[in-house]
């Protein structure tokens, strides 16, 4: 045994569990006079949120949560909302944050899977929450403790569906003294689940140290400084705010949050509130940089503080990130996914693309870039033989990660969890190349890349080409059978509001930009659908592909 193995065991005083909810305690106790939450008419202290962190927790363990049970949350962005993602990890048990726009079944679905036993739901969502609670209760026998949040800002339909109320159940409660978090940083802190395009959703496990270590690099890779007034226009309930409801907290910062995501009402908090900083889909960031001139009065550039906007979900398209600079927002790329608890990879800026072109800035911060400093490790690998792919910007494989900040596994599905960390490596399924500076750039996911005539077609890049024009909202690029070639390129595309082009001129543009091959040999003006964090949903898309003709 070492000298240094001798008599220097952990204790209590120098080792304790990383955890987010730490930075909860800290914030109250150190910034317990400042904002911590605005909401409408509503504004809540750091110190006020222990305190109501510290009843729901109460609450949630009288109602037997505790370590490994699971509270799911059927909320939109509300304090509430915040709250969960405090009290719930404070009680060593697993969160489970619902998407609020899915149907019933596949809530139901998800709430046995996870064996929820509580379940926090806003009115708003009552009529669907009412259907998936009697699928849940006659399908699975499963009937969870049902809370309903009747938030102060929502004023349309919607019954209670449980035997408390949020509030009511808070009062009942003496709050706890402190939150005291996870014995093990292992243990699990949430499960997320996928979108389940192909076949049931699997269910994603996240533990205390990633979401620790991840929150902490939100705030190091954007140079957060302390006190931030942060706009809740990303969903929490996407790989829990992508950690930002504990980034905020570790920086005594203002969750500012919002219900309904609509332009005018992002620009009119962003105003309102002062907001620095703020996260979204690239088609979030389309709505601010097509809103008319006098919203966005105020913000941006002429000397202002710029607001900052922090970018993923999907590949955003270089007109998207161009569109931003010129308004004045200042725009972050990352990337990642819900398995590595949602962004872990980011296009570093450095000193020197301030010379480029706003053309090749463009280029530049359009690429997935490099590993978070706390994940250790990020590459492009052939999946096939594991070995790297050279650094050419040519050669194509798979993104993979490894280090702190990826997934526990997938609930209850061992066979998908050893495949997805074949290797060692935890592998994406997105195809991308390794440019010289080692900055990783996104070609497709191995299922969009479009094969035609044995050539590979990136989709992103046909998407690239139809967004350079100034009458497109919208669009996906997917492939559609062809008896000669195999595959070619089908461009859906939704048009800004008032504007008209053909699909003549479409197809011009892009033979400016594009070779001949990559060109769309149809293109269909349609409404593309969506998820509610913003990315298209292509599988919907290849299935219209397979019959439908083009809308000329």
């Amino acid at each position: 045994m070492s000298i240094y193995e001798q008599h220097l065991d952990r204790r209590a005083a120098n080792f304790v569990a990383l955890s987010p909810v730490s930075f909860v305690e800290r914030s109250a106790e150190v910034f317990g006079d400042l904002p911590a939450v605005v909401h409408g008419a509503r504004r809540l202290t750091w110190r006020h949120v222990h305190e109501r962190t510290g009843r729901l927790a109460a609450a949630l363990r009288a109602l037997g949560v505790g370590r490994g049970t699971t509270v799911s949350a059927m909320l939109p962005n509300t304090p509430e909302m915040v709250e969960a993602h405090y009290a719930v990890p404070a009680l060593n048990a697993v969160l489970n944050t619902l998407n609020t726009r899915l149907d019933a079944p596949l809530l139901a679905w998800q709430m046995n899977h996870c064996e929820a036993t509580v379940l926090l739901t806003d009115r708003e969502f009552a009529p669907v929450m009412r259907e998936a609670l009697a699928i849940l209760e006659r399908e699975h026998g499963r009937r969870p403790v049902v809370v309903d949040v009747c938030d102060s800002e929502y004023t349309g339909p919607g019954e209670r569906l449980g035997t408390h109320e949020y509030e009511a159940l808070l009062a009942a409660h003496a709050p706890l003294a402190r939150l005291p978090g996870p014995a093990d940083e292992w243990d699990a802190i949430a499960v997320s689940y996928t979108s389940g395009t192909t076949g049931d959703p699997k269910g994603v496990v996240t533990h205390h140290r990633g979401a620790y270590l991840n929150a902490v690099c939100n705030a190091a890779t954007w140079t957060m400084p302390h006190f931030p007034k942060y706009l809740w226009t990303l969903p929490m309930f996407h790989c829990n705010g992508w950690c930002f409801p504990w980034t905020v907290a570790m920086l005594g910062g203002t969750h500012v949050c919002l219900r309904k995501v609509e332009a005018e009402a992002i620009l009119g908090a962003m105003r309102a509130h002062g907001v620095d900083h703020y996260c979204a889909a690239p088609i979030v960031h389309n709505l601010i940089v097509n809103a008319p001139a006098a919203m966005r009065e105020g913000l941006g550039g002429d000397g202002r503080p710029k607001v900052r906007g922090m970018v993923a979900g999907a590949a955003p398209p270089a007109a998207m990130i161009e569109g931003m600079a010129r308004i004045g927002f200042d725009i972050t790329h990352v990337y990642g996914l819900t398995e590595v608890y949602g962004p872990a990879a980011v296009a570093v800026k450095r000193e020197s693309w301030a010379g480029e072109t706003l053309s090749e800035q463009t280029r530049l911060n359009g690429r997935q870039g490099v590993r978070y400093m706390l994940q250790e490790g990020m590459t492009v690998l052939d999946p096939e033989t594991m070995q790297d792919t050279p650094a050419d910007g040519e050669a194509m494989g798979e993104i993979m990660f490894r280090g702190n900040i990826v997934m526990k596994g997938y609930l209850k599905n061992p066979k998908a969890t050893d495949k997805a960390f074949e290797g060692g490596w935890f592998h994406t399924g997105d195809l991308a190349v390794m440019e010289p500076d080692r900055y990783v750039k996104i070609k497709d996911r191995s299922k969009d890349i479009i094969i035609s005539g044995g050539e590979n077609i990136s989709s992103i890049e046909v998407e690239d080409a139809l967004y350079r024009h100034p009458a497109v909202l919208a669009c996906a690029v997917v492939a559609k059978p062809d008896p000669k070639w195999g595959e070619t390129p089908l461009a859906f595309v939704e048009l800004k509001a008032g504007a008209e082009v053909s699909v003549a001129e479409l197809v011009a543009h892009c033979k400016g930009l594009l070779a001949g091959y990559k060109v769309p040999r149809e293109v269909r003006f349609e409404v593309i659908p969506k998820t509610s964090t913003g990315k298209i949903q292509k599988f919907q898309l290849r299935e219209r592909a397979k019959s439908a003709s083009a809308i000329e």
